[in-house]
């Protein structure tokens, strides 16, 4: 294990080192990447000094107990040894697991898309109470969030939304959230009382750069058209709105929330180039997913991954089989504690394929 470390170490320095030169500092983009890596590496390096503090205290504590001439050092030296060998184990997990390679997805700021499926107004109310869950989840958590595009129901919540999220480690985090959402209520323009199913879809998209995917502009045919929805007279009568169409997959993408038509053009490419590096990203995700049978990070989109039962006060993650009977508190934001599950599952894989390495 310290070997291992050790080469880290090594890495470790030289990052260090590189991140407060004149020219890594000039090139953003290349210092960005370092300074992430820095932060990763720091914290390996802080379980690394606990892990040679616990090895020496053990080595120190036996060699009293095996000289054994001060009865007081050597009660002192068996709580040092009893506290070293409990700690060590679980040290060792954690350092396992830093140790796996990072998914470079992970850090990614993502668009999110959430879209009404079957059920009518019924559906795009839940897909609306999805898009409150997410932005009261993200600003818990720090995140900035930003709608690109929306289409409203005819009875509220909407048919489909689109919005940004940045932050630190967002589609590391909101990458479980992609599949279909089921709801079982008694909708609101129900009068016979019944409860009734609906569903929506989301979508998490990993954001990406310009140099991940390149996009040529005769491969995409771009439409104007003027917006819909609040926004007054300037927007409702200008052609501010953009929609691009990519010839080649036949894959949309529209905005329409600024006023700027050259602002909206620069965001849409940005939804384009993360919905073409999705379908990339997903043709892995199921490759990898058939490999080891995961259970949280398969590419299969159309899966059900989560049920809101209102009557029962219950959610229930599917892929898991997590139930928790506290549907009010999740679907005001209180998400973190199904993920932290999905996490866990998933890093229990992660460390399964890794155990041959240590």
């Amino acid at each position: 294990m310290l070997d291992k470390l050790n080469i880290v170490k090594q890495r470790y320095d030289e990052v260090s080192d590189l991140i407060i030169q004149p020219d890594i500092i000039m090139d953003q983009k290349r210092y960005v990447k370092l300074n992430k890596e820095y932060k990763d590496l720091k914290l390996l390096m802080d379980k690394r000094d606990q892990y040679i503090a616990f090895t020496n205290n053990l080595e120190e504590a036996e060699e009293i107990i095996a000289d054994g001439s001060d009865a007081e050092m050597v009660d002192m030296a068996k709580m040092q040894m009893d506290e070293a060998k409990q700690g060590l184990p679980i040290l060792e997990e954690e350092i396992k697991l830093l140790l796996i390679p990072k998914d470079p997805e992970d850090s990614k700021d993502v668009v999110v898309e959430i879209r009404a499926g079957a059920g009518g107004d019924e559906a795009s109310i839940f897909a609306g109470d999805l898009f409150r869950m997410y932005t009261k989840y993200c600003e818990s958590k720090g995140w900035k969030t930003n709608v690109i595009d929306l289409s409203e129901g005819t009875n509220g919540g909407y048919k489909e939304i689109q919005f940004e999220v940045s932050g630190e480690e967002v589609y590391g985090t909101l990458k479980f959230e992609a599949g279909v959402h089921r709801v079982q209520r008694v909708p609101q323009t129900e009068t016979q009382g019944r409860v009734h199913t609906s569903a929506a879809t989301v979508m998490v998209l990993p954001e990406a750069e310009e140099f991940d995917v390149q996009i040529e502009q005769k491969d995409v045919r771009i439409d104007f058209f003027c917006s819909s929805g609040p926004g007054g007279q300037s927007v409702n009568t200008t052609y501010s709105a953009v929609r691009l169409t990519h010839i080649p997959t036949g894959l949309v993408a529209q905005c329409q929330d600024q006023k700027s038509q050259h602002k909206n053009k620069d965001k849409a490419f940005r939804v384009l180039r993360s919905r073409l590096y999705d379908l990339e990203l997903a043709k892995k995700q199921e490759e990898d997913a058939a490999k080891r049978n995961s259970q949280v990070s398969s590419g299969d989109r159309s899966a059900k991954i989560r049920t809101y039962n209102y009557p029962q006060g219950r959610v229930t993650d599917h892929r898991i089989g997590l139930t928790l009977y506290d549907l009010q508190n999740i679907i005001n934001g209180d998400v973190q504690k199904i993920i932290n599950e999905l996490m866990m599952v998933e890093n229990t894989e992660k460390l399964k394929e890794a155990s041959e390495i240590f």
